[in-house]
């Protein structure tokens, strides 16, 4: 038996998505930037997966465009709103993904200034901490919606307002909110917002960068003009329809998938509690209903990671982009866990898919696994 317990990582794919998605792959091929009924075709599909994300969004139609992935948005919101632009200052969150840090780091080779924002023990980007590094000479924020390892969710509205001023640029991922939080773009009043596929059980190789039309972005790639010449390159039309009946089941389900992915949050904490040697992380935060990181506090947790794969579980050491680097998490790190401790960290995250008897065996298998440690330890 089988239980899959990464669900930040990646989502599966559901099957209504798959349904909306196979006719691109056979009979509908047209490209929609041709005029032809084929493409015509094509162009009111991606229309549609633009409304549909919209207002998953809480956002206009004109204000997505579509990309390959969440990398892809948040490069081009890093990259596509500052090269262009003379060398100034930055500042992002210390818990970013590595496709905010990493863009970030190579514009501050090029001569940016770039700061990157403490957060406090509970994982929060305090708005005092954003105020100290902003100056007259600040073009962009980014800070995430939520944290892809810990879940703990920013009050970005706030954060925004305390900036105090109209002139910088106010960047958000929310790759990890969307489709288990309710999203509003507009609302909250921030410039540019990214959203992810495969995050929300549709396909990978599909995001979104949500913007106002006011902001100059420059293409990150040249050629052909696709969505508003910005992002440029034909569409992947299956993906993109996938990605909006996504969208679309993500709405629908928000208030029932919240209470579920809570309910199994909070059974596997309750449990955890009552084990010894477990330290959680961000327990006390307001976090996504779905996140939870914990450390088995004598196991490192690669160890235990590829222990609980020997069992048919699947669970994460953080980020399954940086899985392999073998480093303590950044994220436990700016939270100011010491290092050995931040090594041993797993991430749970359930999705729609999981039941309560899928907590059950992963609590079996951790109190298997640390007896057997114990046992071999004390034969030792």
């Amino acid at each position: 038996m089988s239980v899959y317990l990464d669900n930040n990582s990646t989502t599966a794919l559901d099957p209504q998505v798959l349904d909306a998605m196979l006719p691109y792959f056979k009979d509908i091929h047209g490209n929609p930037s041709s005029v032809h009924r084929y493409g015509r075709l094509t162009r009111n599909a991606l229309e549609q997966a633009r409304d549909q994300v919209a207002r998953l969004a809480g956002a206009r139609n004109e204000q997505v465009i579509f990309t390959s992935g969440g990398t892809e948005a948040n490069n081009l919101a890093i990259l596509g709103a500052l090269s262009h632009k003379a060398p100034a200052h930055l500042a992002v969150s210390s818990i970013e993904h590595a496709s905010i840090i990493e863009p970030a780091k190579s514009l501050f080779k090029k001569g940016w200034k770039l700061d990157l924002v403490n957060v406090d023990s509970g994982c929060y980007i305090l708005a005092d901490n954003l105020k100290s590094v902003i100056s007259e000479d600040t073009r962009l924020v980014s800070v995430m919606m939520a944290n892809n390892e810990t879940g703990v969710v920013q009050d970005i509205q706030s954060l925004k307002q305390g900036i105090q001023s109209d002139q910088i640029l106010f960047h958000s991922d929310a790759s990890q909110v969307a489709g288990k939080l309710p999203l509003n773009f507009n609302e909250i009043n921030i410039d540019m917002m990214t959203l992810s596929s495969h995050k929300i059980y549709g396909p990978q190789g599909a995001g979104a960068l949500i913007a106002n039309r006011s902001i100059e972005l420059e293409p990150v790639l040249y050629g052909g003009g696709q969505e508003r010449g910005i992002r440029n390159g034909t569409e992947n039309i299956a993906a993109i329809v996938g990605f909006g009946a996504a969208a679309e089941l993500a709405i629908k389900q928000l208030e029932e998938t919240q209470k579920h992915l809570r309910s199994l949050r909070d059974q596997l904490e309750r449990e955890l509690a009552a084990m010894q040697n477990i330290t959680l992380f961000a327990a006390e935060s307001d976090r996504l209903p779905n996140t939870l990181q914990f450390a088995v506090n004598d196991f490192d947790g690669e160890a235990l990671l590829m222990l609980l794969d020997k069992k048919g579980i699947a669970v994460s050491s953080g980020s399954a982009c940086q899985s392999s680097a073998g480093a303590p998490s950044h994220v436990l790190l700016a939270m100011g866990v010491k290092p050995e401790l931040a090594k041993h960290a797993i991430r749970v995250s359930f999705g729609r898919n999981n039941i309560a008897k899928d907590v059950q065996i992963l609590i079996e298998a951790l109190k298997d696994i640390t007896l057997i440690q114990h046992k071999s330890m004390c034969v030792g």
